[in-house]
């Protein structure tokens, strides 16, 4: 006769294989989400720099010199240009003689699907070029394909793999739920044994006095341990969840953001633009125009060229400060200087505009930072002061130091602005007054750059009205970077 296993070997055996299938079925759902997941991030971080080169080469910026100035963002990075045909235009990783031969792309799978949806991805692929492996990234333009790519080396497959930590404590979770198994089914196994003993005594008449009582509460701490467990594990995983989830808020934040002020600029540039070309148009369709209405047209002209230039100036400047603050070199900076050339500049402006500068330095200050920012923070200050405050003087003073930090004092006795408005001037491109902003020429940025740079060394900026009439802006400035 075939021996069979015991009822607690059987049962032990049942839930040992459910345990493992049931956590071996989890662990690979959560493994390939997980993966997914990171891919989807790398993704988004290769999609914002196509998005740049996209914004570059509508600029004018040559690709080459894209590539330059990007090769640190991630390492070996590679960037290819397609026109629609899915022709090679520039590969940083080909010569330039070696473009013509290169096959044509609009057969990867990057690209294929760019075309299709805007943008795509492939997680590992072999060059056919380099023969080497990558993670793609292709973005489709009005006028071209981007692509950028980095190495499938063994960084990049660590930071696509799972997170281990998470397979070995589940691991250990189950390995944990394995033994409890034992010892409850072998307990349980033990009980049905002596109920089976009682049951064949009963059976046979024989005395049972003195019986073991039978525990009523195995199944309830198993089911207990077993709600424990779960609740630990999708606590995990919840957190987890959450943190992605901010991640990726994040990621899109910025995403936003760049859109946001790339639609500003477009709205900003189309005022001077049309400008420019209705009165350059004007004077080409009436050539026996008057030369002083001609000349006047080409000066309305001039003035609406130096405004975009102040707006390109001022765009660019807060792009710098944005996206490569950390490059911005710094030095020891005399503010006593910064100041007195602001004092000259304005002693040249016209007379409805001309305001006495009052400096009050008690002796040397200067500052660790970048002399262009810096300067940049007094005169936006002294320019936004002589434009809109209708005042006679400015003023100038250092409040106080410690050991870190210099406080000072910029104010005017001008008007000053409506209170609903003083929580919103340092956003960019916003106008206390529009029609009058513009007609002195103001980007809306100026303010903007202002905190910009006060934060990039290391202080803080507010605005309030002062008592006695006009504005005060109160900052400060680290002594060190």
């Amino acid at each position: 006769m075939k021996r069979r296993f015991s009822f607690h070997r059987r049962l032990f055996l049942l839930l040992l294989a459910f345990s493992w299938v049931l956590v071996g079925c989890f662990i690979a759902f959560q493994y390939g989400r997980e993966k997914h997941f990171k891919a989807e991030s790398l993704n988004a971080r290769l999609q914002l720099l196509n998005l740049r080169l996209l914004d570059a080469l509508d600029e004018g910026t040559t690709p080459e010199a894209f590539a330059a100035r990007h090769r640190d963002d991630f390492r070996g990075l590679r960037i290819t240009v397609l026109d629609p045909a899915g022709s090679v235009v520039y590969d940083s990783a080909e010569p330039p003689e070696a473009l013509a031969s290169l096959p044509n792309h609009l057969g990867r799978p990057e690209i294929a699907q760019a075309l299709a949806d805007g943008t795509g991805y492939t997680i590992r692929r072999l060059s056919e070029s380099t023969h080497d492996t990558y993670f793609y990234s292709a973005m489709r333009g009005e006028r071209c394909i981007v692509r950028t790519a980095v190495p499938y080396s063994l960084p990049l497959h660590e930071v696509l793999s799972a997170d281990r930590a998470f397979l070995r404590f589940m691991l250990g979770i189950t390995l944990l739920m394995s033994v409890a198994g034992y010892f409850a089914t072998r307990r349980l196994g033990h009980n049905i044994v002596r109920l089976k003993e009682f049951a064949e005594q009963a059976e046979r008449g024989d005395e049972i006095g003195g019986a073991e009582a039978f525990p009523h509460d195995e199944l309830g701490d198993i089911s207990a341990n077993i709600v424990r467990l779960y609740a630990q594990l999708q606590r995990t995983t919840a957190d987890r969840d959450r943190e992605h989830a901010a991640a990726l808020h994040e990621e899109q934040e910025k995403i936003r953001i760049k859109k946001q002020l790339t639609n500003n600029i477009n709205h900003e540039l189309k005022t001077p633009v049309a400008s420019i070309q209705g009165y350059l148009e004007t004077i080409l369709a009436n050539p026996g125009m008057a030369a002083p209405q001609r000349t006047a047209f080409l000066e309305k002209s001039l003035a609406q060229t130096e405004r975009l230039r102040r707006l390109l100036t001022d765009v660019a400047t807060i792009t710098r400060m944005d996206e490569a603050s950390q490059l911005i070199s710094k030095e020891p900076v005399s503010l006593n200087e910064i100041v007195a050339e602001i004092q000259s500049d304005v002693q040249l402006l016209p007379e409805e505009r001309r305001m006495r500068v009052h400096c009050n330095f008690a002796g040397p200050v200067v500052v660790e930072g970048n002399a262009a920012l810096l300067g940049s923070v007094f005169r936006n200050l002294a320019d936004n002061a002589t434009a809109y405050s209708s005042g006679r003087d400015i003023f100038i003073d250092l409040a106080g130091e410690d050991d870190e930090r210099y406080f000072f004092r910029f104010a005017d006795n001008g008007i000053g602005i409506d209170e609903e408005h003083l929580p919103h001037i340092f956003e960019r491109f916003y106008r206390v007054d529009k029609g009058r902003s513009r007609k002195m020429g103001g980007t809306g940025l100026g303010l903007a750059i202002v905190k910009n740079a006060v934060m990039l060394h290391g202080g803080t900026i507010e605005a309030h009205n002062r008592d006695k009439g006009g504005l005060e802006f109160r900052f400060t400035l680290s002594k060190r970077a």
